[in-house]
This record gives structure tokens, sequence and C-alpha cells, in this order.
């Protein structure tokens, strides 16, 4: 079911680096668009660093006009204060796309995988051989980028199903 291409930008959220990718997607097929990081300095208060991960995020946004967005749920920790920092950096991983209009969608790590690689508790590794497999044009330098493009990938995979199944729906409502 090929439909109209869309271009969806996952991110990979985190205080240090910020993984990001884009894709398009017309229901069938993938390809890659562009990856990168966005990174803030340890050396920065609190505020300083989440404005970096904020105003990357913004730019990036602005330069490849993403459609849609997703973002990697955070997974809680034994450090409270890790945990804490990475939910606000999540929360401008959030924001950013948000600012700009484009529905967000959020995905536990597990769900992630279990699209991308088939399991719900793969390695990184195998997150990287699947999107370049996914994805065969792809660049990405460190698996911040290869997370960020599998989030964008499990959303393809993720919008396209609800859209069938909506779609389902309708016809059954019409028929007589």
């Amino acid at each position: 079911m090929r439909g109209i291409s869309i271009r969806i930008i996952g991110i990979d959220p985190g205080l240090r680096r910020t993984g990001w990718g884009v894709i398009e997607s017309d229901g069938v097929r993938l390809s890659y668009v562009a990856s990168g990081l966005i990174t803030s300095d340890g050396e920065d208060d609190l505020a300083y660093r989440l404005r970096e991960l904020y105003e990357g995020l913004s730019g990036v946004i602005a330069s490849f006009k993403p459609q849609e967005a997703a973002v990697e749920e955070t997974f809680v920790n034994k450090d409270a204060r890790a945990t804490l920092k990475l939910g606000q950096a999540r929360g401008m991983a959030l924001l950013a796309p948000a600012r700009k209009g484009l529905r967000v969608s959020e995905y536990p790590p597990n769900v992630v995988k279990k699209t991308v690689v088939g399991a719900g508790h793969a390695e990184k590794k195998q997150i990287q051989v699947m999107v370049g497999f996914l994805l065969p044009k792809a660049k990405f330098e460190s698996a911040d980028e290869a997370d960020a493009l599998a989030i964008a990938i499990c959303h393809a995979s993720h919008r396209t199903s609800a859209q069938m199944l909506a779609a389902r729906s309708a016809r059954r409502e019409v028929a007589p």
C-alpha cells in the first residue's frame, strides 16, 4: 500500500548527546534523509545545556522540515538524578517539534527494538546493523544516530499500521 511520502524525524534524547535521524516513508519504502548528533557542554549549567539541545533540534527541524516526530521514552534507572536530567533533555526533544506544530509520538525502547530488530532486548550493534540494512544509504557515526533512525523507522511502521486499521474500521462503518 503505497501512499503519500511523509518525512519523519526520530529523536534519541540525551543530555550529553541527542541523536536525530530523518527518513521518508511512503508506506512501503523507507529512505534515509539525514542524521546527526546534538551535543551539550558538560561544563555548562543545566539550563544552558537544555537550551543547546532545544536550539539544536529546532535548527534540524527547520532545515529538514519533517512532518512528524518520534521520541524515545525515558527508561528509569537506579540513579534518580541521572533519570531526572534525562527526563529534562527528553522534554526539550518533545518541545522542539511540538513548537513547530508537528505530531509527536513516543515509543518505549523495547517497542523500537522489537519493530526494527524483531527482539525487544536487542543490543546496540544489532540495531545498527538493521538500520543499515533498512536504510542502505544511511551514514551514521554513532549509536545515538542509529537509535534515532530506529525510532523514526518504528514510527513509520506503527503509523502505517494505525492508518490501515482506521481505514478498515471506516469501511466497516460505511458497509450496509
